[in-house]
C-alpha cells in the first residue's frame, strides 16, 4: 500500500477559472471544467486528491519576480472602470484592451490566484507531503519581469520555482512542453546557474515568440543551465518524441536537479489552431511518463507539474491533461489505455457540459487512430533537421 507522501495532490483550480478574458478567447477556462468532468467520469478524481490553495506567499512570489511599476498597472487595469491614466500606458506593458493579453475586471485577483495554485502545489511537494503535485491552472510562462505576453498576466511558473529555490535552496530542473517556447521563465533565470530551464517547442522562426534557439544556453553563471530543442513545423510523434529525450539524461546527469518543475501546454496536437506541429495524442501519454520516471530517478519523486496552452478545448485538452493526471497518480486505468491503439473508450457520459461552442463531433477514445492521418510528405525531411538541431543544442552539456 502506497504512503500518503506517494499519493499525487489535485490542486483545487476553482478560483482560477476567473482567469478569463472574453468569451471568445482561445484562453478560456472550460479546459479545466471539461478535464475535471473526464477525470471524475472514469473515477479517477475525487474529493481526497483535492487540496485547496492557500494565499500565504503569492504577493511576494509575485514581487520577487514582476517588477513593482507592472503589478502596480495590472491592479490598476483590473478595476471595473480603470483610471484613464493607466489605460494609456497599456499597452507599454502588454495588457492593451485589444491585444492577446487584454486586461480584465478583476484580473490581478484572478492572476494571484494561479500563482496561489502553483505555491500550494510546490510547497506540498518541497514540504514532503506528497510526491507529486498538479496545478493546471498553473503554467503561464510567457510573462516577463515588466510585461505581460502570450495570455500570460503573472508567471506563476517562474514564481513558484523562485520560491522554491529561496525557501528550500533546492536545484530546480524546469520542462517545458508547451508548443510555444517558455521564454519568460527562461529570461527570469537566464543567469542563474541553479536554474535549468529547459524547453521543446517549435522553432521561433515560424511560432511566437520567436525565440528559443539551440544557440541560447544561459548568461554569465548560468551560462549550461539553459536547454532548448526548436522543431520544425509539421514535426509528427516520432521526431517529436526523439527530440524530446535526446537532451533530458544528459541533463540529469549534468545539473543533478533537487526537484522537477514542468509544464503541460498540450498545443502541438495537430488539430490545436495555434501552431503547426502534427502530433497526436500520444506524446502526451508519453512525455508524462518518462518525466515521472526521471523524477524518482534522480529528485526522490519531487515533481510538481503546471498546465499551460492548449486551445482544442473539447478534443485535445481534456485527454491530454487527463493522461498527466492519471500518470502522476500512477491510475489502474493506465493500463488498459496502454493495451489498446487507440487507448480504449473515454467515459459515454463525458463530457456533459454543454456551451454553445460545443462541436458535434467529440472524442471517443483516449488516444488518435493515427493510421485515418494523411502523413506529411517531408517527414524524412523534418525529422533530420530535428535531429541535427537536437544534437547541435546538446553540445554544451558534454
Amino acid at each position: 500500500m502506497s504512503s500518503k507522501s506517494d499519493h499525487a495532490r489535485w490542486i483545487d483550480c476553482s478560483a482560477v477559472r476567473r482567469y478569463s478574458f472574453r468569451e471568445d478567447h482561445p484562453f478560456h477556462p472550460i479546459r479545466l471544467a471539461l478535464t475535471e468532468e473526464l477525470l471524475e467520469a472514469c473515477g479517477a478524481l475525487g474529493p481526497a486528491d483535492k487540496l485547496m490553495p492557500t494565499a500565504e506567499g503569492a504577493a511576494e512570489a509575485v514581487d520577487a519576480i514582476h517588477r513593482a511599476d507592472y503589478i502596480e498597472t495590472a491592479r490598476a487595469l483590473s478595476e471595473p472602470a480603470p483610471a484613464v491614466s493607466y489605460q494609456d500606458v497599456a499597452e507599454q506593458y502588454g495588457l492593451e484592451e485589444d491585444g492577446d493579453t487584454p486586461y480584465f475586471p478583476g484580473m490581478h485577483d484572478a492572476a494571484l490566484a494561479i500563482v496561489q495554485g502553483s505555491l500550494s502545489a510546490a510547497e506540498a511537494v518541497m514540504s514532503g507531503a506528497t510526491r507529486h503535485a498538479l496545478h493546471l491552472g498553473g503554467g503561464l510562462h510567457h510573462a516577463f519581469r515588466e510585461r505581460g505576453a502570450g495570455f500570460c498576466v503573472y508567471n506563476d511558473a517562474a514564481c513558484a520555482i523562485s520560491w522554491i529555490h529561496r525557501k528550500y535552496d533546492a536545484k530546480v530542473l524546469y520542462i517545458d512542453t508547451d508548443v510555444h517556447h517558455g521564454d519568460g521563465v527562461q529570461w527570469s533565470f537566464y543567469t542563474d546557474p541553479d536554474i535549468f530551464t529547459y524547453s521543446i517547442h517549435e522553432t521561433g522562426k515560424f511560432l511566437f515568440p520567436g525565440s528559443g534557439f539551440a544557440h541560447e544556453r544561459g548568461e554569465g553563471s548560468g551560462y549550461g543551465a539553459c536547454l532548448n530543442i526548436p522543431v520544425e513545423p509539421y514535426t509528427e510523434d516520432e521526431s517529436w518524441l526523439e527530440s524530446f529525450e535526446s537532451g533530458l539524461a544528459q541533463v540529469m546527469r549534468a545539473f543533478k536537479p533537487d526537484v522537477i518543475v514542468s509544464q503541460h501546454g498540450c498545443d502541438a496536437h495537430a488539430r490545436d489552431p495555434l501552431a503547426h506541429v502534427h502530433c497526436s495524442m500520444r506524446i502526451y501519454r508519453e512525455m508524462p511518463r518518462l518525466i515521472h520516471r526521471l523524477a524518482h530517478a534522480h529528485t526522490d519523486g519531487r515533481w510538481i507539474a503546471l498546465g499551460g496552452g492548449g486551445y482544442e478545448h473539447w478534443h485535445v485538452v481534456p485527454r491530454a491533461w487527463s493522461l498527466l493526471w492519471l500518470e502522476m497518480s500512477d491510475h489502474p486505468l493506465l493500463a488498459s489505455i496502454d493495451a489498446s491503439p487507440d487507448g480504449g473508450p473515454l467515459p459515454s457520459s463525458w463530457p456533459r457540459l454543454t456551451s454553445a461552442s460545443r462541436p458535434e463531433e467529440l472524442p471517443r477514445t483516449w488516444l488518435d487512430d493515427t493510421s485515418l492521418w494523411t502523413p506529411m510528405p517531408r517527414r524524412t525531411e523534418i525529422t533530420a533537421k530535428n535531429r541535427e538541431i537536437a544534437a547541435l543544442a546538446v553540445q554544451h552539456l558534454g
